[in-house]
């Protein structure tokens, strides 16, 4: 093994400092990072968030998208959004793809996590 190897990457320490308590499985956004958290973590304290893997998330009601489909964390919903949508400022493009597809009055939605890959809107 390389003698530079940390440790696996797919699960950070995070510091919560959003004013609000986050419970386990909320969508967690890190800078251009969305992640899930594995445990609750209290505001001012630090927990276990994933930032990779598939998971089940809350949906824009109204959200349609197919499976592959690059999604919006739409953080003023606490949602994520078909890519159809036009991101708000404080939103997360690309940080999920879909694992199955949406519908029209769904409210929870399947994706995979894919961390580097995006942007945030000014």
């Amino acid at each position: 093994m390389a003698n530079n190897f940390v440790r696996r990457g797919s699960v950070v320490t995070w510091t919560n400092s959003t004013g609000n308590n986050v419970a386990a499985g909320s969508v967690v956004k890190m800078v251009h990072t969305l992640g899930v958290a594995l445990v609750d973590i209290p505001n001012g304290a630090s927990g276990s968030v994933a930032i990779e893997g598939v998971f089940e998330a809350p949906k824009v009601s109204a959200a349609v998208f197919s499976v592959g489909e690059k999604l919006i964390w739409d953080v003023s919903d606490g949602a994520f959004d078909d890519s159809a949508a036009t991101p708000a400022s404080g939103d997360v493009t690309g940080a999920a793809i879909a694992m199955r597809a949406g519908a029209d009055g769904e409210t929870t939605c399947v994706v995979k996590l894919t961390p580097g890959n995006s942007t945030v809107t000014p």
